[in-house]
């Protein structure tokens, strides 16, 4: 099954990733990858879809779906760090992965964050993302 990082929503003030399921009167209602658990967000949440999602490189941005597969392939079959260790081992995970980040952009708070979304996008979906030619196709026929 492919992941439309599109529809995988980080919620500030809340735990973990949720997919969305759909519109509300009063914002979205997203479901919890990890519990199932569905909750209703009001429009005043800061919602982000993990597809809007990039972070700073030398060279510009990089889209997060990249980022992902650049530490599965740093990675390779090894678990990812804990988002809570030791800075110097989240700091050399990403330069071995993306050795261009521009650390004076790219903190290592946004290293953790980016390390336990890869843990559950691992853990609960795929790294098998749906292009987003593919999304836009999917959205006009819907």
């Amino acid at each position: 099954m492919q992941t439309d990082l599109a529809r995988i929503l980080s919620v500030s003030g809340q735990h973990g990733l949720f997919q969305y399921i759909a519109q509300a009167r009063g914002g979205a209602i997203g479901e919890s990858l990890e519990t199932k658990q569905r909750k209703v967000f009001s429009a005043s949440s800061r919602i982000s879809t993990l597809a809007d999602i990039a972070i700073y490189t030398s060279e510009g941005e990089m889209k997060l779906d990249q980022v992902f597969l650049a530490l599965k392939e740093a990675l390779g079959d090894a678990e990812a760090p804990s988002p809570k260790a030791p800075e110097a081992e989240l700091v050399a995970l990403f330069r071995k992965a993306i050795p261009n980040y521009d650390a004076d952009r790219f903190y290592v708070s946004h290293m953790r964050k980016v390390v336990d979304w890869y843990s559950q996008i691992v853990k609960y979906a795929s790294l098998d993302f749906v292009k987003e030619e593919e999304a836009a196709d999917e959205q006009k026929e819907a």
